[in-house]
């Protein structure tokens, strides 16, 4: 496996491979930019096929994380941990505190926080071990009291902000009897449904789940269609709110949506299909840029702030869309080509 020489590699500063025999710990921790700050993402644990599928999934998502931060004006870099292991099945208490020493070894310039596959348990696991950790305590909630150190609602917030905004850019239209394919009603998926079902919107739901399709069928009443399906649904928004790569040549063809707009990361599976949705006339919302709403959460967790400054924040989210599109429009790129200039200028300048 090679690591300087991959697709992938972006001029990361650090990639480091760990096991640890007596948990059974296999994962990977990858630092790409810390020009802005320390190194901040998710931990991930999912059951990858292999070594260089964790390779590259680990690598995407830390540069994602340097975009997604300089695009919130936020004072971090990027960084992204996984864990090669079965979410329901592998997280022992030996392996959670074997990773918490892993995130430990790098003395603060990544620091760690919840990704699919793991949440505030799992934080509170790595606290232990480790301070470099968000996600893990109590938070101001905005109506007031206490909620968890789950950054999820504030990443939903943020991706139906994005979601709203881009609906007015493409569409000119409110989400008052908009079509909505939602694909993936996990934690954010379902708080995204929500919100469009509460705003009056007509939504779809997948899932590669039951139980996940059959919450959302039963308690917000949305339309559940099969996995395989959902692409091609003829709506005016696809939501993507599960795994990365979905975006690619397959999926690209049947797709009828004019706006996409969802909180899964990596969602185009090549450069290139960026520039074939600009050419088809489909509105792309940059994935770091409109689920940044969760790195907002856990950077006002470790700095301190209050539950409303935490929310305009999350809000502004729709603002740095609305000059993505704005930019695309003007110069005739897609959206993504725009906002990864727009983030590495703001890294460059420092």
């Amino acid at each position: 496996m090679t690591v300087f020489s991959h697709p992938d590699f972006d001029q990361h500063e650090k990639v480091a491979f760990h096991h640890d025999r007596a948990s059974g710990l296999t994962a990977i921790i990858a630092v790409h930019n810390t020009r802005l700050g320390p190194a901040l993402g998710g931990c991930r644990i999912y059951p990858y096929s292999n070594d260089a599928e964790a390779l590259r999934d680990v690598l995407r998502l830390s540069r994602g994380m340097t975009y997604k931060a300089s695009l919130a004006r936020l004072p971090l870099g990027g960084g992204k941990s996984v864990i090669i292991a079965n979410p329901h099945t592998d997280k022992t208490p030996e392996l959670l505190a074997a990773m918490g020493d892993f995130v430990e070894s790098f003395n603060g310039t990544y620091i760690t926080a919840a990704d699919s596959g793991s949440g505030v348990p799992e934080m509170e696991a790595f606290a232990k071990r480790t301070r470099h950790v968000v996600g893990a305590g109590n938070r101001d909630a905005s109506h007031g009291g206490n909620r968890s150190g789950d950054p999820s609602p504030s990443t939903v917030n943020g991706v139906f902000a994005g979601l709203k905004a881009a609906a007015g850019f493409r569409l000119d239209r409110d989400l008052q009897g908009l079509n909505v394919a939602v694909q993936g009603v996990g934690q954010v998926g379902f708080g995204l449904a929500a919100q469009l079902v509460e705003s009056g919107a007509n939504v779809w739901v997948s899932d590669v789940y039951p139980a996940n399709v059959e919450r959302a069928v039963r308690e917000l009443g949305v339309t559940a269609v099969a996995p395989d399906d959902i692409y091609g649904l003829d709506v005016d928004v696809f939501a993507p709110c599960a795994m990365g790569g979905i975006l690619n040549e397959t999926t690209l063809p049947v797709l009828k949506a004019k706006v996409i707009a969802g909180a899964a990361n990596n969602q185009l599976g090549t450069a290139a299909i960026a520039n074939e949705l600009h050419q088809r006339g489909i509105l792309y919302a940059p994935d770091y840029a409109i689920n940044a709403g969760g790195l907002i959460d856990v950077f006002y967790e470790r700095e301190g702030g209050s539950a409303d400054t935490l929310n305009a924040h999350v809000l502004g989210i729709a603002d740095t869309l609305k000059e993505i599109f704005l930019r695309s429009q003007e110069e005739n790129l897609p959206t993504a080509v725009v906002a990864d200039r727009v983030a590495m200028e703001r890294v460059n300048a420092g």
